[in-house]
């Protein structure tokens, strides 16, 4: 998939911006008309209506989890003072005081036993009985929450 044409048609205060784009799907296909939605840095974030969601009803912030990633998947909501993680499967917000329990999507990374054994450093769970003492270790749980349903 390409993109062959982008220009940016709107922009939103609350933290994003809108894109009419032509994605190409290979040589010889005709163009497809998109518009989506990117932050003001560039990162995708997805539809219009899901940046919508994310920044005017959550408040989130969006940014990507990883440098190497391409989606926004986890963002910080200075207004509930949570970091909240997501795919599009599904969203949770993180604030201080709450705990990785058995059964959690935190305490689990989504990959089988014997990815993890070829590739440890994919592996951002938690483990049960984690507690987000501040800030930083809520974006943890971000960060694996987002990991595990993705």
């Amino acid at each position: 998939m390409d993109i062959t044409e982008s220009k940016v048609v709107r922009k939103y205060k609350s933290g994003y911006e809108i894109r009419e784009e032509l994605w190409s799907m290979g040589s010889g296909d005709e163009p497809t008309p998109m518009r989506q939605a990117y932050t003001p840095s560039g990162d995708y974030i997805g539809s219009s209506k899901w940046a919508y969601k994310l920044c005017n009803k959550y408040g989130v912030k969006p940014e990507k989890n990883k440098s190497d990633h391409t989606v926004c998947s986890i963002g910080f909501s200075e207004r509930d003072q949570k970091w909240y993680g997501w795919s599009h499967r599904a969203i949770y917000g993180f604030k201080i005081g709450d705990t990785v329990k058995e059964g959690d999507c935190c305490a689990s990374s989504g990959y089988t036993e014997e990815y993890l054994k070829e590739h440890p450093e994919e592996d951002d769970s938690l483990h049960v009985g984690f507690v987000a003492k501040n800030t930083d270790d809520c974006k943890k749980m971000a960060v694996a929450f987002a990991e595990s349903v993705s």
